[in-house]
């Protein structure tokens, strides 16, 4: 665990580089734009047809009953756009990682090999392609798993634990590939993941920890629901810085590996007969 321990620490420092700090306004401009153009057209529609869903199936006098029965009664008020809001935390999540994934992690992988892993071979085991795909079912997965959990934020500790772990399956997914994609075969990535799993779901559970404190922040109630643009900024925001730290983590950690790994590796004989 020394290895995992080093790499947070060496991540904690690099965080504070100009570059990389100044790197994380892109990707924060970026999914604010998009959302406040989503948000501007499409949260009232949304909000009116959990209200007529509400209505078509007397889901109010449930969730009143079921509210105040765990003493929130002051949610009863505003429980179909916190609702809402709830819904589309998730794609909010997946809108920070995908600009992550694009702009940010390439300059990560850069950054930390360029400079501290110079001797890497890039062998290019990974594509665009193939990061999009584990991305989107990554998230896909992640979507899915978050809707079923969304009862239990009425037990804000359950809440977060749960959504600990599920950031920590999703960070282990996305971003090992990420990182490993222009420097280890795909091969290489494999045996990394298969001899590194429990060490890589520490470092994707201790980011999951992280990664659940942004959605804190709708557990607000009534206020949650006033202040809501505010609010999916700051969420935004603190993603992005999130997912910075846990790729330049997961970034160091996964090179030492591979570095470590070639190190290990039989050197391959030359085939070239020696001629007598």
């Amino acid at each position: 665990m020394s290895n995992v321990v080093r790499a947070w620490g060496r991540a904690f420092l690099s965080q504070w580089h100009g570059k990389l700090l100044a790197m994380s306004l892109a990707p924060f401009l970026l999914a604010v734009g998009v959302w406040a153009v989503l948000l501007y057209f499409g949260l009232q529609p949304l909000i009116d047809a959990m209200q007529g869903l509400f209505a078509e199936h007397n889901l109010f006098s449930t969730s009143t009953s079921w509210l105040r029965s765990l003493g929130l009664g002051t949610l009863t008020t505003v429980v179909v756009p916190l609702i809402s809001m709830l819904l589309l935390l998730p794609l909010m999540i997946m809108t920070a990682l995908i600009f992550i994934g694009v702009v940010a992690m390439p300059v990560i992988c850069r950054h930390v090999g360029l400079r501290h892993y110079p001797q890497l071979e890039q062998r290019q085991g990974g594509s665009l392609m193939g990061s999009v795909g584990t991305a989107v079912g990554g998230m896909l997965i992640f979507i899915g798993l978050w809707l079923l959990t969304l009862p239990l934020y009425v037990f804000p500790p359950l809440a977060v634990l749960v959504q600990a772990m599920l950031w920590g399956w999703l960070t282990c997914r996305v971003m090992v590939y990420d990182v490993l994609a222009d420097y280890a075969s795909a091969e290489e990535r494999r045996t990394i993941l298969a001899e590194h799993r429990w060490r890589l779901l520490v470092i994707g559970m201790v980011s999951g920890a992280a990664g659940a404190l942004p959605g804190a922040i709708w557990l607000g109630g009534v206020m949650a629901v006033v202040f809501f643009p505010f609010l999916a900024a700051a969420s935004i925001w603190l993603y992005v810085l999130v997912f910075i730290f846990t790729g330049l983590w997961f970034a160091y950690y996964c090179l030492e590996a591979l570095a470590r790994l070639r190190a290990q590796a039989p050197a391959v004989a030359d085939p070239t007969p020696i001629e007598l």
